[in-house]
């Protein structure tokens, strides 16, 4: 009976949290609420059986558990005997028929733009993820501490400001749906880089960003939704082959693509088209139609560089940005050649743009060193080198600056 009850509470607990939240009111309470329900389920199931539906058990038994809690702490705080009486008035009907919409409440709530960006990623891996302080942490190379208290802000921030707890309407979801999309991906992104911490892995973080993008999509089918899972996904398999045994970054013309993960390839890839297929896609999809290029691509040399620079200027069009201009100059490098983007990297310095962004210099030390301006390349590799903060980038361009200066 105990692995049963540990199954449904790794299958059911987020669920039931999220309703419990929209019944009570408040964060904390819910989660004791929630603790409290499993904590019956463990000493009554054993004797009187798994009931046909856990999950609605399980909010029944949170509600009413919360209820005794605030009646007896209403001796102390009046204003608990009236939330108490409002509570024992819920209907279970409306309990039941909510819950699906909870989830998704919930994310939207973890994710609100009021809150602090660093308190959304630790507030939505903490509840919708069920990660614990200790392991956000250490994932993020932060004291438990302070993770702790981005936490208990946002808490405090969504109760002092009000923050409604439901799913935004048709006109605000593009804006709610963006912030949303940009922790999940930030949560990817920090599991893909090579920053996290050793025992939350940089793969179960990635792992969580992936699950949490599967989730948004199957409670909002929204192509943009499909569009940054299927870029997860496409990023995601090539992990594998990303790193030497050493730990090193290989370059992605460099990478052994038999070590490409096929099956994360191929839903990527099927997600792109049918987000493609919506004509209302965004950033996110064409980021992932540019990365499906590449993992479609049988070598680095067959790789369709003209279709890759296309897909960039409608991402450009869609998002100007700098960074956005400086990947579509590596691709057109490979298409035209590295003079071509030389003068976009030129371009963007002479304007001021991205001037401590090392990876504008090393991008414009490669163009250098494949036209043979070598003292040019060896200047930018140090500048590279110099503005990089994780170690594989060091390590990396420090072996392309060596192999200039031999």
């Amino acid at each position: 009976m105990a692995g049963r009850i540990e199954a449904i509470y790794r299958q059911e607990s987020r669920r039931v949290l999220a309703t419990l939240i929209r019944l009570l009111g408040d964060f904390d309470r819910a989660e004791e609420a929630l603790h409290d329900a499993f904590a019956a389920a463990v000493q009554q199931w054993p004797r009187e059986g798994v009931p046909d539906n856990p999950r609605a058990w399980l909010v029944s038994a949170g509600r009413f558990k919360a209820i005794d809690a605030l009646r007896r702490r209403a001796r102390f705080d009046a204003s608990l005997r009236l939330l108490a009486e409002q509570l024992e008035g819920s209907p279970d009907a409306a309990e039941v028929d909510e819950m699906e919409d909870d989830r998704l409440r919930l994310i939207f709530t973890c994710c609100h733009p009021a809150l602090q960006p660093d308190a959304r990623v630790a507030l939505t891996l903490r509840e919708v993820c069920d990660l614990t302080t200790e392991q956000i942490a250490r994932a993020f190379l932060a004291a438990p501490a302070t993770v702790a208290q981005r936490i208990v802000r946002a808490k405090a921030k969504i109760r002092e400001a009000k923050l409604p707890y439901h799913v935004p309407s048709r006109d605000e979801l593009p804006a709610r749906l963006d912030s949303v999309l940009r922790v999940i991906y930030l949560v990817f992104n920090e599991g893909y880089s090579a920053s996290s911490g050793p025992e939350l892995t940089r793969a179960d973080l990635s792992a969580e960003a992936i699950r949490l993008g599967r989730l948004l999509l199957e409670l909002l089918p929204d192509p943009e939704v499909a569009g940054l899972l299927a870029l997860m996904l496409l990023h995601d398999s090539r992990r594998a082959a990303r790193l030497d045994a050493a730990g090193d970054l290989v370059r992605l013309d460099e990478q052994d693509r038999s070590r490409w993960d096929r099956a994360e390839i191929a839903e990527g890839i099927a997600l792109v088209q049918r987000a493609l297929g919506s004509r209302r896609f965004g950033a996110y999809t064409l980021q992932a139609a540019i990365v499906a290029v590449h993992a479609e691509a049988p070598s680095a040399e067959r790789t369709d560089w003209a279709q890759i620079v296309r897909l960039y200027d409608l991402l450009l069009h869609a998002t100007p940005s700098p960074v956005v201009e400086l990947n579509r100059a590596v691709a057109l490098a490979m298409r035209d050649g590295p003079a071509a983007g030389l003068a976009v990297t030129d371009e963007l310095l002479a304007r001021g743009e991205l001037p401590e962004y090392h990876l504008l210099h090393a991008a414009r030390a490669d163009f250098c060193r494949r036209l043979g301006r070598v003292d040019e390349a060896r200047e930018a590799y140090r500048t590279a080198l110099a503005l990089a903060q994780l170690e594989p980038e060091k390590r990396f361009l420090q072996r392309q600056l060596s192999e200039l200066e031999r």
